[in-house]
Formats: structure tokens, C-alpha cells, sequence
């Protein structure tokens, strides 16, 4: 016997779309019982796609009695959750795990037919942890999107003439973000990718969390090119930064690559299933510490750290950007079929830093490297 639960939600919610492959915009119930059989609850609209999903049995509300509900209740919404009641019914369920996610009002609504319902975040994490054919092959897509995005943006910096006060033009244009940022959602397109996440940033911008970046770039100073295309494909993402300059590289900027490239290539060779997260990020800070950068392990308590290796090594990827694993101090470990972004870096507010990061397969025999872009901070024109 297995553990019934039960997700109510659409497809943009990635413990729906682990299970369900097909884009599904409006909310409905997956059921799975004890005795390992999977229902979806849903619209008659939707009902034929969900009946090419192997293994599931198809319960349109209409066969629930939604129009007998809908001409006794006062609205739709609550006619819906009879409907989805009377699955529960029917399936047998009368307990079930659910995810966190899971709406209030429905919760609340079914608790109330005498369903027991169990709030369980780390059952449901741990489904989609190990990623499935389908979904590898769709963050591979996301991967190329990235790449070819990101030599975009190497190659318009590589073309970039340099102004007398030290501005980038490109064909007689100040280069800025929003221009680069544009380029690497043409990449996106040509690979059927959507937007899951855009930063080009530049000078003491790429020391701001999750800055999206503007404005025009300046010779000498870091662009960091983060970015996470989804594949629209399956809906899985990617997650890949890279840090460029454009005209010579100050003494500053080639010291933080040196440690940010030599965090990458230790915690890159100690992946492996079992070990502890909190380990791999202990390996992680090991060169900004020996090189007396601050860290999270060495900030003191309460510190709300800026500079130097300032945020964690990285988190898992898949149907969602930032999924578990987290790659900090948090409890545990590594399991094979994870797919895990790390992004060490190292940066001084007012000035900027360096951020590399790619994604890494959990295997049985170590890490397997997803990406195939050059790390290196001088840009390069693009390969055609």
C-alpha cells in the first residue's frame, strides 16, 4: 500500500506538472489511493488530453454530478469542490497527504465532508526530485536555449566598440542591458523557450540579488549573464550564469574568478548521492575562506552578509528555477537523479563581482556537467 494523496491545481504548480505532462491553465484534482491508482478530476474540455496520460483514469465533473450541484449551490466554485468530493468518494479516499500549495478554501471545504487532509512539503519535494526521461531531455532544451543566449551576449560584447568615455557602442548604439537582455530572448524563441528568468547586469550592479541589470556598459567592468529559459516543450528550466569583461580585466575582477573558478572545480569533483548538502557548501566556501573572503560560515550570527561569498552555493532545477535541494546549511543530502544549479561567487558592493554556475546531474558514479559553455571572462565572437 502507498501513501494517497492529492494536488489540486494546474499545471503552472510543478507537483501537478511532474505527473501531468500537458499545459493545463485552470485547477483540477489528481487523485492517488492507497491501493496505487491515479484519477484526475477535471472539465470535460480537458478530459481528452488527460486520457493520454498512461495510467490514469478520467473522471469529467459532469460525471461527478457538477450540473445537479451547480442548480443546488450557490456558485460554481462550490459545485466544483462537490464534485471533487464525490471523486474522493467514489476512489475511497478519506485521508490524504497534500502539498503546501494546496488551496485554502478547498482544504478547508473537504475537511468539512470529513476528509483527512495532511500538509506534507518534503513527500511532495522529493517526487520530483528525480527527474524523469522526459524532463531531462526538456531541461537539455532549456540548456541550448541558455548557451546560444549566452554567446549572444559574449559575442554582441566581443563586436562592442569602445566610446571616448569608456561607453560600449555596438552599429552606432550604446550597448546597453536592456539590449543584451533582448538578444538572449531571441535565443530563447529559436529554441522554444519562454522567460523563466533574465539578468544582464553590469558593474556594481552584479553585486544587487537578482538585479535584472540597465544601462549602458562600460569597458573594464563585469557583465554577468544569468539566465534560466524554460522549455515549453515539458516546462522544465535550465539555470546558467557567466561573467564577461569587456577590454582588459583589472587585478580585482582576476582574483575573484580565481576563487569563484576554483569553488566551482572543487564542489564540481565532491558531487556524488549521499553527501550532505550542508558538506558541499562547506567545500564550496573552502578558497574564499582561505583567502579570507566572508562567507556564510564565517559571518557572525545575525550578520547580514553583502560582500565576498555572500549567498549559498546553489538549489535544484527542474519543473520550477529554484527547487530542492537548497545547496546552504539547511539538512540534507544528494540523491541520485537530482539535477543541482551551483553558482559560487565573490563580489565587493559599489564595484562588482564574478558568478559562474551550470547544471550538474546527481549520477551513481558523481557529477555528469549539463552545460557545454566556456567559463572563461573574455568575450568571444559567436560561432556561426
Amino acid at each position: 500500500m502507498t501513501s494517497a494523496f492529492i494536488i489540486y491545481a494546474s499545471t503552472a504548480a510543478a507537483d501537478m506538472h511532474h505527473l501531468i505532462p500537458h499545459d493545463v491553465h485552470d485547477p483540477f484534482m489528481y487523485i492517488h489511493t492507497e491501493a496505487g491508482d491515479d484519477y484526475v478530476a477535471c472539465s470535460t474540455l480537458e478530459s481528452a488530453r488527460m486520457r493520454e496520460v498512461p495510467g490514469v483514469t478520467v473522471m469529467p465533473l459532469e460525471s461527478l454530478g457538477f450540473d445537479e450541484f451547480k442548480a443546488s449551490e450557490p456558485d460554481e466554485t462550490t459545485a466544483e469542490l462537490d464534485c471533487y468530493a464525490e471523486a474522493l468518494k467514489r476512489t475511497g479516499v478519506t485521508k490524504a497527504l497534500i502539498p503546501p500549495t494546496f488551496p485554502t478554501q478547498a482544504a478547508d471545504f473537504l475537511r468539512a465532508k470529513g476528509l483527512k487532509l495532511t500538509v506534507d512539503e518534503k513527500f511532495f519535494s522529493d517526487a520530483h526530485r528525480c527527474k524523469t526521461d522526459s524532463e531531462l531531455e526538456s531541461i537539455m532544451r532549456a540548456q541550448k536555449a541558455a548557451e546560444e543566449a549566452t554567446a549572444y551576449v559574449s559575442d554582441a560584447l566581443y563586436r562592442a566598440d569602445v566610446a571616448e568615455d569608456g561607453g560600449l557602442m555596438l552599429d552606432g548604439e550604446p550597448l546597453t542591458c536592456e539590449h543584451l537582455q533582448y538578444l538572449v530572448r531571441l535565443a530563447y524563441l529559436r529554441h522554444g523557450c519562454d522567460d523563466g528568468g533574465t539578468i544582464v547586469a553590469h558593474g556594481p550592479q552584479t553585486c544587487i540579488g537578482h538585479c535584472a541589470g540597465s544601462g549602458q556598459v562600460l569597458e573594464g567592468e563585469p557583465v554577468t549573464v544569468d539566465i534560466d529559459p524554460r522549455d515549453l516543450q515539458r516546462g522544465c528550466t535550465t539555470d546558467m550564469t557567466r561573467t564577461f569583461v569587456k577590454g582588459e580585466i583589472n587585478d580585482e575582477l582576476k582574483f575573484y574568478y580565481k576563487l569563484v573558478k576554483e569553488s566551482y572545480d572543487r564542489t564540481l569533483a565532491a558531487i556524488r548521492p549521499g553527501l550532505a548538502t550542508a558538506e558541499l557548501h562547506r567545500i564550496s566556501c573552502e578558497p574564499m575562506i582561505e583567502a579570507g573572503q566572508p562567507t556564510q560560515l564565517t559571518k557572525k550570527p545575525g550578520e547580514s552578509l553583502i560582500e565576498g561569498y555572500f549567498h549559498s552555493l546553489g538549489h535544484g532545477v527542474g519543473l520550477e528555477v529554484h527547487e530542492p535541494p537548497s545547496l546552504n546549511q539547511t539538512p540534507g543530502e544528494l540523491v541520485e537523479g537530482d539535477v543541482i544549479a551551483i553558482e559560487p561567487g565573490c563580489y565587493r558592493q559599489g564595484f562588482g563581482g564574478v558568478r559562474l554556475e551550470s547544471l550538474v546531474l546527481v549520477t551513481k558514479d558523481g557529477g555528469k556537467l549539463l552545460a557545454d559553455y566556456p567559463y572563461g571572462m573574455e568575450p568571444a565572437p559567436l560561432q556561426r
